[in-house]
């Protein structure tokens, strides 16, 4: 473990900065291996701050000058930045410093990746550029001048000045540093033009390195549907002259929304038919608009501390959730966003890691770019919605941008502003920013003489630091169904807001059928005690699209647990709701698809773990299989049709009504396969034009135990393309059995191809070897021991991504005592390691600390 204790940073702590800045002016001197940084900045004296100590940031810089008002100095410099005296009266600060961006594996900062200068500066990465109170609540307009010998040259902001071997860029927005921003390459443009609704023409451009130039109309075209979208529904207008966007092979996150100047990794915005899914479409479609959202949400108000991360993380997801709703199928993504959910937040909110989504403290806020900040941070803002209805909400929305542009705002800003709109006391509903661990509401229900009443009790189990937990708002949104199916009482919104509330519904004339938590309209984990029969009535009848599917998972769900814990059979009242779901060409194809999804293996350990039963990675992976068995023979006289309908006579479109049928056949393709040991697989996969259909085919004979000619030739079609070549290695990891799982993956580590100093390259080996649960879990502990070897070798050269892997083994303690052993002997390794990086050690010393 690292020899220095890590410091520990603290939400009641936070001060203002001594000083503002009036302007930034940087020059870049670009050599790989020197690049020189001039600053000039103006700094004044900040008239509501106490501490006037002038501390600036700095790590792996090498001062070479500072000066103030023209007169050089001598700082006092230390691995963490410098300190001055300077005057109590505005003045100009001056340093050039060197820096090594060649060797700068990290990814953070200016680094190089395949020739081309790039930048990562959220969250502290700027410090590593120049000294600078590295810090979100400071914000400066910036001018930036760039020179070296490469064609293209870009910062933030609007271009002002350029010549041979030097471009200056001017952004007039007041900024913080780490949406500050410079490319420097040998790059090609896709360009395009934008006409806000104010009239206004933008210049767009995607940069990519040559060859990806046939990868970019997408991108472009959903980055056009964002701007028209944003404007139309949210009333925001883009305010530059141009707007870039940079692929980047080497790049520890999906994207950043730097100021005018996006930078993306190239899986995040390069696509085409030949080689990218459906999936990966409707992933890029969604990345571009968040980044793009946060122009406003983030950028022209951001966050006053890391603390508010949520504040522009939250509600850009939230927006680009609703854009993609818009321009897709809305209940699909509402479904798929709880799928996710409850994968990846549920185990973080309930396990080891768990904190609020404004944490209370950090040590490393890398290690807090996580779901619960993100995506539970979402799921409150649409909470908030709920409650408050469409309109206040648009009403709070365009006062929180009049009243905050151009400020770092915190939680309690963006609460206010619906207060002052609705005149609602939000004080329990802060709970949930301030409250981790996620509620659990119980139902029970009684009738007497057409009076229903409905009694929901709430309650969050003790997390890491909170042991008492407070009732929270949640909003239920609530619907009742007749005996026959028909709805006496549509969706309303039920606001439970007391540890047990009971709720009455009269002049009714049977006993309903009550649907509870429509469109998943809490975070939380219901548990309604529900038969088997109530859900089969449900999935038959519920009107709501979501709590249709949610049926139908329940029955799927209850099936395999009682398949792992009684060794029951596969049961036909699932089976046949299955296929009644299935025959009724009415649906949305893509909801269909959804419809065949079981529950997955981590889904199941959790809910095997929370019922008091140890959970078995390999019997949870026979149970799934011996179900998804029986459910091919069950529908397979209904196959050959679903295999027609999904059949697109178009040239190929990412749209939402193709890419619903190529979900729906390729969810019979599986099926088949186990039918007809591959036979049809092999011939969709000789006459597929799309990655959509050449993927999923080659994944139906890798689960079949076939496919070893289609993958030697797969392998030979896409060796020379990066992004296809990470979904090689990660198909086979992802569909190996449990038994040979570990070897596979090992024998992949030493693949020539297999780049690990590449984040994109390193989670699909890796990250596949982590989520393929049973092969992960291997009795034998060599799924943990692999994955901890390759953490202790990427720690010195990404401490981000090496942090971020640990999570694989947050739910160490679900598991045998074996199991457990091994994962700890693992961790343990992981922490004592000698230099381990500030990210990792925390990361590990919290989940040992479970």
């Amino acid at each position: 473990m690292s020899d220095a204790a890590p410091t520990t940073i603290y939400l009641k702590d936070y001060t203002p900065f001594g000083y503002l800045i009036d302007s930034v002016h940087l020059t870049f001197d670009l050599a790989a291996h020197a690049t020189r940084v001039t600053s000039r900045i103006a700094f004044r004296p900040n008239p509501d701050a106490r501490d006037r100590k002038f501390f600036l940031h700095g790590e792996q810089l090498r001062l070479i000058r500072a000066a103030i008002d023209g007169a050089e100095i001598a700082p006092e410099v230390t691995d963490e930045g410098l300190t001055a005296n300077v005057p109590n009266a505005p003045f100009v600060w001056e340093t050039e410093v060197e820096i090594d961006p060649g060797n700068n594996t990290a990814l953070e900062g200016l680094y190089m990746s395949n020739g081309m200068y790039c930048t990562q500066c959220e969250a502290e990465g700027f410090r590593k550029i120049t000294f600078y109170p590295d810090r979100p609540d400071v914000m400066s307009t910036f001018t930036v001048r760039i020179n070296g010998d490469l064609p293209v040259l870009l910062s933030n902001g609007n271009p002002t000045a350029s010549g041979q071997g030097w471009a200056e860029w001017t952004d007039p927005w007041p900024k913080p540093a780490y949406l500050f921003a410079l490319v420097a390459g040998d790059l090609i443009a896709y360009p395009d033009q934008f006409t806000t609704k104010s009239g206004r023409g933008v210049e767009l451009n995607l940069w990519v390195r040559p060859g990806d130039e046939g990868k970019c109309a997408f991108g472009m075209e959903a980055l056009k549907k964002s701007m028209k979208w944003d404007e139309e529904v949210y009333g925001r207008e883009y305010d530059l002259d141009v707007f870039n966007i940079v692929a980047v092979d080497d790049f520890n996150m999906g994207a950043m929304e730097n100021k005018g100047l996006n930078i993306f990794n190239s899986s995040a915005v390069l696509a085409s038919p030949e080689t990218s899914t459906d999936a990966n479409f409707e992933r890029i479609e969604a990345i571009i608009a968040h980044e793009y959202f946060h122009n406003w949400t983030g950028n022209r108000i951001t966050c006053r501390d890391w603390f508010q991360l949520c504040l522009k993380e939250g509600l850009t997801v939230f927006r680009d959730a609703q854009f993609t709703s818009d321009m897709r199928s809305a209940p699909v993504k509402r479904i798929h966003d709880a799928i996710d959910l409850r994968a990846r937040q549920f185990p973080e909110d309930n396990g080891p890691l768990s904190h609020p989504v404004r944490p209370e403290s950090f040590q490393e806020i890398n290690n807090f770019y996580t779901s619960t900040v993100y995506e539970k941070g979402a799921e409150v803002i649409g909470m908030l919605k709920r409650l408050v209805g469409d309109e206040a909400y648009s009403k709070a929305l365009n006062l929180y941008f009049d009243r905050h542009d151009g400020q770092a705002c915190t939680i309690e800003d963006w609460l206010k502003v619906f207060e002052d709109t609705t005149g609602r006391d939000l004080t329990q509903f802060k709970r949930w920013y301030s409250q981790s661990g996620t509620p659990r509401i119980s139902v029970s229900e009684s009738w007497d003489s057409g009076t229903y009443t409905l009694t929901l009790s709430q309650e969050t189990h003790p997390t890491p630091g909170q042991t008492e937990k407070l009732p929270q708002v949640i909003p239920v949104a609530f619907g009742l169904l007749g005996p026959n199916g028909d709805e006496v009482r549509g969706t309303q919104v039920l606001e439970l807001t007391e540890a047990t509330q009971s709720f009455q519904f009269t002049g009714l004339a049977a006993k309903p059928n009550p649907s509870i938590l429509r469109d998943f309209s809490a975070p939380v984990i219901l548990d309604h005690g529900h038969s088997n029969a109530d859900r089969a009535f449900l999935l038959a009848h519920d009107t709501d699209p979501f709590n249709r599917w949610q049926a139908g998972r329940s029955l799927a769900e209850d099936n395999l647990f009682r398949m792992i814990t009684q060794d029951s059979a596969p049961d036909g009242q699932f089976l046949d709701g299955l296929l009644a779901v299935l025959r009724d060409g009415d649906l949305d194809p893509a909801y269909r698809a959804l419809m065949l999804q079981l529950p997955s293996q981590s889904e199941l350990a959790s809910t095997l773990y929370d019922s008091g039963h140890t959970p078995d990675p390999l019997a949870i992976w026979t149970a799934i299989e011996t179900l998804k068995q029986a459910t091919a023979q069950h529908v397979q006289d209904l196959l050959p049709r679903l295999h027609s309908e999904s059949l697109v006579d178009a040239p190929y479109q990412p749209d939402a009504e193709q890419s619903g049928k190529r979900a729906l056949g390729n969810a019979a393709l599986a099926l088949t396969t186990r039918l007809d040991s591959g036979t049809q697989a092999a011939a969709e996969y000789d006459r597929a034009n799309n990655m959509t259909q050449q993927l999923a085919s080659l994944a139906c004979l890798l689960r079949a135990g076939k496919g070893e000619t289609q993958l030697s030739s797969f392998y030979d079609q896409w060796q020379h393309d990066r992004l296809v070549l990470d979904k090689w290695f990660g198909l086979q990891i992802s569909l190996a059995s449990p038994d040979a799982t570990p070897a596979v993956a090992l024998g992949l580590t030493q693949h020539p191809e297999f780049n690990w100093k590449n984040p994109n390259r390193f989670r699909a080996l890796l990250g596949s070897l982590a989520t393929n649960h049973a092969g992960f879990h291997h009795a034998d502990g060599s799924g943990y021991q692999l994955l901890a070897d390759w953490l202790i070798r990427l720690d010195p050269v990404n401490p981000q991504t090496t942090a971020r892997m640990c999570t694989a083994f947050q739910t160490w303690k679900r598991y045998d005592d074996k199991r457990q052993a091994l994962m700890r002997a693992q961790l343990t390794r992981i922490s004592e390691t000698p230099n381990l990086s500030r990210d990792t050690t925390e990361m590990v010393s919290r989940i040992l600390d479970a």
